[in-house]
């Protein structure tokens, strides 16, 4: 796109920006049931372009994947953003009921957000999910931290540039929908070039706000993301990506980026949100497992690493474990044993092969699974590595492909252990979107209260309980980003928060707590046996749940 291209997109949706602060609600929810049929309209389209350019076979089981974290959380969110704004139109804001709303031992707000309905309950049972406000935030005045755009009473209408993500194709189009419908700005969304050719499905899904001038596309490279970043007519900038990238957004790039970083003198004066990934953590507490709890757990670890080929920023990157706990070496064989037998996969993401050459040669004791090749980053693990040693690339830089490292940390038991971890995780890994523990029912009741204090403790936008905390991400009506506090020249995992279809003004993290192990077998995991089948009938489920539609998910669930 040339200048006068992109010049064009902004002022349109400059001239449409008030237009969209001031509409009703019910106009932006009837907007949505559209969004909803334009969504499916091209969902299978989609997903078959999406496999072909990231080397997936059309049928296979990995299929599952385009779906799962494409169509169907867009569709999830749209559905519950529209019921948020229908309830904004009758009660002021979503309607929480008061049994939902409860107090922590710290005065500390938390909200119960999953289940949201009979049909949450029967899908995934077992699972519930909390948002917790931040400490500012007291009981009586949770209402009037929710949805505070629709409280204004002369709203400013904005242009919001959305920096999209190049790996999943649900990044760019939920950022969207935040923005719109949650924050009120029009949007300008830029497609990274790794995965521009949604576009065209996102034009089509999208139509009736690209129609009233609420929604432009834009392509294009880093000149086109800098031109735009830059533009006068852009108030905001939202990025999905990679600290350095935001970086060089904010300060610029070079010793002139540095100096300005080092004394914290952006050369942009416009609110930025930001998503920046994550060494995400998986936290084992040690216990007494059975041959099946250690299988369920190390395809659990498994997916959370191969999903999308590793190219995920919430994939699993340092497993911390107990070292002396008896069954660590049984686990992590069998992790080795999981990761073997799970097809290889294409690094379709620019720059993985040398990202992941800078990890093993930093660990020639990395141990690979399955073949290399111009195509194909092998599954790669790296054990034991000295969790003192605080400046290793495994716990300072995101692995943004195929490798997970494991690091075993001396405590007197399990108590102790999580307590360590936890200031672990926070002390020397990067970055804090997300962190999973993984803690065996019976080592929970010994640990009391202790497990509730590390979760509280646990500096992380989203913390997930024996489960892959992606389904933060996934839930819709929990939050997605980072912990809050962090500042444009201490970036780490961003700012602010997308998702959160309750509008939560103040989120400091969501926490989803799952069974340990579940049957029948999760539909993200990576060895469900029948998703390529379910995953495209949940979908269609999701836009618009009814009980007709829930045998042949009952089914093909069971049979995975």
């Amino acid at each position: 796109m040339d200048t006068v291209e992109l010049d064009r997109a902004v002022q349109i949706l400059q001239d449409n920006k008030e237009r969209w602060a001031k509409l009703p609600a019910t106009q932006k929810y009837n907007l949505i049931d559209k969004l909803i049929k334009g969504v499916l309209a091209v969902a299978d389209r989609q997903v078959a372009r999406a496999l072909e350019a990231k080397g997936v076979a059309p049928n296979s089981i990995e299929s599952a994947e385009e779906w799962l974290s494409g169509p169907f959380i867009v569709l999830r969110n749209l559905r519950l953003l529209r019921q948020s704004l229908e309830q904004i139109t009758r009660f002021g804001v979503p309607k929480i009921k008061p049994e939902k709303i409860h107090i922590r031992s710290n005065g500390q707000v938390a909200v119960d957000v999953f289940p949201g309905s009979l049909f949450d309950k029967i899908l995934y049972p077992g699972f519930r999910a909390e948002v917790w406000m931040q400490p500012e935030v007291h009981p009586h005045e949770l209402r009037q931290a929710m949805a505070s755009f629709y409280h204004e009473s002369q709203p400013q209408g904005k242009v919001t540039l959305i920096l999209g993500a190049g790996n999943v194709s649900s990044i760019g189009p939920l950022d969207v929908v935040y923005k719109l419908f949650v924050e009120g700005q029009v949007c300008l969304l830029k497609l990274n070039p790794v995965n521009d050719y949604l576009g065209q499905f996102i034009e089509k899904a999208f139509a009736p706000l690209i129609q009233e001038g609420f929604l432009r596309l834009a392509y294009g490279g880093a000149d086109d993301g800098s031109y735009l970043c830059e533009h006068p007519g852009i108030n905001e900038i939202h990025i999905t990506g990679s600290a350095q990238t935001h970086d060089a957004i904010v300060f610029g790039s070079g010793k002139e980026g540095a100096d300005r970083k080092r004394n914290n003198t952006p050369k942009l004066n416009k609110r930025i949100t930001s998503e920046l990934g994550n060494v995400s953590p998986v936290t084992v507490v040690p216990g007494e497992w059975s041959d099946g709890d250690i299988k369920f757990q190390a395809e659990n670890v498994a997916t959370q690493l191969t999903n999308n080929s590793g190219f995920n920023c919430n994939a699993a990157k340092v497993l911390i474990t107990h070292a002396n706990w008896a069954q660590r070496d049984v686990f992590l064989n069998t992790l080795r044993e999981t990761l073997r037998n799970i097809t290889p996969r294409r690094a379709y993401y620019p720059g993985a092969f040398s990202r992941y050459s800078r990890f093993v040669e930093a660990h020639p004791d990395a141990e690979v699974f399955g073949p290399k090749n111009a195509d194909i980053i092998p599954w790669t693990l790296i054990p034991n590595i000295n969790p003192e040693q605080r400046s290793d690339i495994c716990f300072t830089e995101e692995a943004f492909c195929g490798i997970i490292a494991e690091t075993p940390l001396q405590a007197s038991n399990a108590a102790d252990f999580l307590h360590k971890a936890v200031e672990f995780c926070n002390n020397t890994l990067w970055g804090t979107l997300n962190a999973c523990i993984i803690v065996h029912p019976q080592t929970e009741a010994k640990l009391g209260s202790l497990l509730d204090q590390a979760i509280s403790d646990l500096r992380y936008g989203s913390i997930s309980i024996n489960h892959w905390p992606a389904l933060s991400y996934a839930l819709g009506s929990t939050t997605w980003g980072a912990y809050p506090g962090h500042t444009l020249d201490d970036i780490q995992s961003g700012i602010g928060v997308v998702h959160n279809t309750l509008m939560f003004d103040k989120p400091q993290k969501s926490v989803i707590y799952g069974p340990f192990r579940t049957w029948p077998t999760p539909p993200w995991f990576v060895t469900h046996k029948t998703a390529n089948k379910l995953a495209p009938i949940i979908t269609k489920f999701e836009a618009c749940p009814r009980w007709s539609l829930l045998p042949p998910v009952i089914w093909y669930a069971l049979q995975g």
